[in-house]
């Protein structure tokens, strides 16, 4: 009997992080959630798995998520970095706090789980990391400024470390979501996607199980833009 593959979100209660994780599990994969609301461990009660409460932002709760994730299925073969909100304001307004937040949300909680995962992931000879990016990361808009100035660092952090993994057999691609149903929905956005139309968090997270399967597994660096046209011309 082949041994069950496993995958672990992060910021994984709700919206898209969710979404990811239903559609893992469907998948087949055992799946392990971390979330600081509380809502990724009823998630994992609900899909079979082991849910953590803590944040993707400190460093130790991330620790002992990855301890408890060996402890009860020693392996790793799916990260999916999900994220929240960080801060929003004018470019000249945002304060030094709110720039150093904006880091820990959209690109430190990256960098945090990879430090942990890969060595797991390079052990085994074999791994996935897909990121949640946003598709502004290449055409920043002014209404997310932290988001697209650290999610342009993702990209380049992302390039980075294809380079440096692939011959492990260790892979990671961002998935760059535009105007989603776990946002706000307005008539002006919707009017300014080709496809006259929000996507749909499953849409995302089908997106998402693609690069971790190994159909993808020749799909390395990449950013890959799931936005219904928006972006097309960039």
């Amino acid at each position: 009997m082949a041994e069950v593959k496993v995958a672990v979100v992060t910021a994984g209660g709700s919206g898209m992080g969710a979404a990811c994780a239903r559609r893992l599990a469907a998948d087949g994969y055992a799946v392990a959630i971390l979330s600081s609301s509380g809502k990724g461990e009823a998630l994992a009660a609900e899909l079979g798995g082991l849910g953590v409460t803590g944040s993707n932002q400190k460093a130790e709760d991330i620790a002992k998520f990855v301890d408890q994730v060996m402890a009860r299925y020693g392996r790793i073969d799916v990260l999916v970095n999900s994220a929240g909100h960080g801060p929003r304001d004018t470019i000249t307004a945002i304060t030094d706090e709110q720039w150093h937040q904006g880091l820990d949300v959209y690109l430190m909680n990256v960098i945090r789980s990879v430090r942990l995962v890969t060595p797991i992931m390079v052990a085994q000879k074999s791994g996935a990391i897909v990121n949640i990016s946003t598709a502004w990361a290449f055409e920043p808009a002014a209404m997310f400024p932290t988001s697209a100035v650290f999610r342009a660092g993702l990209a380049a952090y992302t390039k980075i470390f294809a380079d440096t993994y692939a011959a492990d057999n260790v892979r990671m691609n961002n998935v760059l979501p535009g105007w989603i149903d776990s946002l706000p929905q307005t008539d002006e956005r919707r009017a300014g996607v080709p496809m006259g139309r929000y996507g749909t968090s499953a849409e995302i997270a089908a997106t998402v199980a693609f690069l971790a399967s190994e159909g993808a597994g020749y799909i390395t660096g990449q950013n890959l833009k799931v936005d219904g046209g928006l972006m097309r011309s960039v």
